[in-house]
């Protein structure tokens, strides 16, 4: 390797979604050379699908009156099923409000209130007052005390990207795309960089910085069936994993979103029933309220997905070729209201469906949406085990969420947490030396050049990456899911560690060269598998149910033996991860009822 192959800067940034972004930008606007890197433009980062909105205390709207931080705070709390690290919850609800005015003040149009009487979907009648006309409006989302999930109609992470972006490109920050961090550069104590696989030529090239950070989103397609775009595969969660000395925390935490459509997937907004859309059988009956007679459909969204799937499994499901689902009913809020406030639903469901949801039904069931786990960090974004590097967004474990994220918080994260982690970074950055060992950075590059050529060059293998990884997305999606036994994950661990050493052999159908997919997804695989036994190992030995982890031979919260945080490493050469646990930390509220979601007991 020449060191002029190298590209140095101050800091390096893995991922170009809102995270990554404004971590950039903070570090960027105190004086720091950034460079961004991104397997696709950032306007095309997983970040622009979300439509819902961003949670922020502001209390502008009629439903909201009175709301504030501390009020925020209890529903996080609440909604992790005290998982969460609450002086990072407290934080956050403290930065939310100027996260989202500041975000007005970059050029995201958000949806403004506008005066005047109306009448909810419910019956309650409402008034907005003349005097908060034209400031942000607010929506209803599950699990919530106060309307506050601030919107730009549907298209919320679409417009809060490119605003996002915009500052980026004004600030002059150096983003090179269709590039892949495939290993970091480190000796156990520190982290130098990273090395980089380009999928525009299949050449590597190593990274460096003084400081680096993982902002690469969930892992959502190692599902298979999921609301994520099909970059999110987890890869920075397992360049750091591969490390052998960064923890991922709670990596079992999967949730599964009530409204995904069928069959494709993808996700209609947590909006749809925050404006009061309604969720109906076979029998067109509203259910719901049969089993959440307070909250009904914006109970939080581990509750309401789990309800469906019962609910489902007592035959009141709708017969399809593509299995049982529901439906999701806004033909009541009426034209003018879809078209408007969830225009991108209406688009979604003519391009996707073939159907007017303004007349018609539309099909839906739960289906993996977002990873509360990840890097394991402390509140500054540090990665625990690790100097130099630092994760945000959906690919850390902050731990903002706990067990179950509350929608309109993951939107409100990548910026609060960009905003924290960034000037973290930055501090960082201006005391420390750029110093590179030279043998270590060679010894990086040259072990994944050589991992990439025994691919290439492997004659006797016999495993194909494609077969792998789907049946990996069978055993997560039958055996990892919404409800879980003790007999189903150990047979998923069996499976997928089995799977994990058929990795070790896959032979290319390919010649390897170039820009090659099937090269990139040999890489990516082992990583993948090793991600999935973290999951589901975490989820056997976890003997409780608490938010999105239900285990229906341990259906009840545990917080005598279980008020902690899973956290797995891989040791060098292991074939499983390495188990182990941290407190959670109880600083304001202590663990109570949630309010709903209390399952039968079989």
């Amino acid at each position: 390797m020449k060191w002029s192959e190298a590209h140095i800067s101050d800091v390096l940034v893995i991922g170009a979604g809102l995270a990554g972004e404004r971590v950039a930008i903070e570090a960027a606007s105190r004086g720091h050379t950034v460079t961004i890197l991104s397997l696709v433009p950032p306007r095309r980062s997983h970040s622009t699908a979300a439509q819902g909105g961003m949670q922020a205390s502001l209390g502008n709207v009629a439903m909201g009156y009175g709301d504030n931080p501390d009020i925020h705070f209890e529903d996080t709390v609440k909604g992790s099923d005290w998982g969460c690290d609450q002086e990072v919850a407290r934080l956050f609800v403290e930065l939310a409000p100027v996260a989202v005015r500041q975000m007005a003040q970059w050029g995201v149009p958000w949806s403004r209130v506008v005066p005047g009487k109306r009448t909810l979907p419910d019956g309650v009648e409402v008034e907005e007052l003349p005097e908060k006309a034209g400031l942000i409006a607010q929506r209803q989302f599950g699990g919530t005390a106060k309307w506050r999930t601030c919107f730009a109609s549907d298209g919320t992470g679409h417009v809060l990207q490119y605003a996002m972006d915009s500052v980026v490109v004004k600030l002059g920050i150096t983003v090179h795309d269709r590039c892949e961090a495939i290993a970091l550069i480190q000796d156990g104590q520190e982290c130098y960089g990273a090395v980089v696989l380009s999928l525009r030529t299949g050449e590597l090239r190593p990274y460096l910085a003084k400081a680096t950070v993982i902002a690469t989103g969930g892992y959502g397609r190692m599902y298979g069936v999921s609301t994520n775009a099909v970059i999110n595969e987890g890869t920075g969660m397992a360049i750091a994993l591969d490390t052998g000395v960064v923890p991922l925390g709670n990596m079992e935490a999967v949730q599964f979103h009530p409204t995904g459509i069928v069959p494709a997937g993808i996700l209609v907004t947590e909006g749809c029933r925050g404006d009061g859309g309604y969720l109906l059988d076979k029998n067109l009956h509203r259910f719901m309220p049969d089993y959440e007679p307070v909250k009904k459909e914006v109970a939080s969204r581990d509750v309401v997905s789990r309800w469906m799937v019962h609910h489902m499994h007592k035959g009141f499901g709708v017969e399809s070729p593509y299995g049982p689902h529901l439906w999701l009913d806004l033909r009541h809020l009426g034209e003018a209201h879809i078209c408007t406030n969830l225009r991108e639903v209406y688009t979604i469901c003519a391009n996707f469906l073939g159907i007017n949801c303004v007349q018609e039904l539309i099909p839906v069931r739960p289906t993996q949406h977002y990873s509360m786990g990840g890097v394991r960090t402390n509140i500054h974004g540090e990665a625990v085990g690790l100097k130099r590097l630092y994760a945000a967004g959906e690919a850390a474990c902050w731990d903002l969420h706990g067990f179950n994220r509350l929608g309109g918080n993951s939107l409100a994260e990548t910026i609060v947490a960009g905003m924290v982690v960034g000037g973290k970074v930055a501090e960082f950055a201006q005391e420390a030396p750029l110093i590179f060992p030279f043998s270590l950075v060679e010894e990086a590059v040259a072990a994944q050049a050589a991992r990439i050529e025994a691919l290439r060059r492997r004659a006797s293998g016999s495993e194909n990456v494609f077969e792998l990884r789907k049946k990996m997305e069978e055993t997560l999606l039958e055996h990892v899911g919404i409800f879980r036994t003790g007999e189903g994950l150990e047979q998923a661990v069996a499976t997928l560690k089995e799977l994990y050493q058929r990795s070790q052999d896959i032979r290319l159908r390919s010649s390897g060269l170039g820009p090659n997919p099937e090269l990139f997804a040999a890489l990516r695989l082992p990583g993948m598998l090793r991600l999935a036994l973290c999951i589901a190992q975490g989820a056997l030995l976890r003997t409780e149910s608490r938010g999105s982890h239900y285990r229906e031979d341990y259906p009840q919260r545990d917080d005598v033996n279980w008020l902690k945080r899973t956290l797995a490493t891989w040791p060098a050469g292991a074939d499983m991860p390495a188990i182990d646990y941290e407190p959670v930390k109880i600083t304001e509220l202590p663990p109570g009822d949630r309010g709903y979601g209390t399952m039968p007991i079989k």
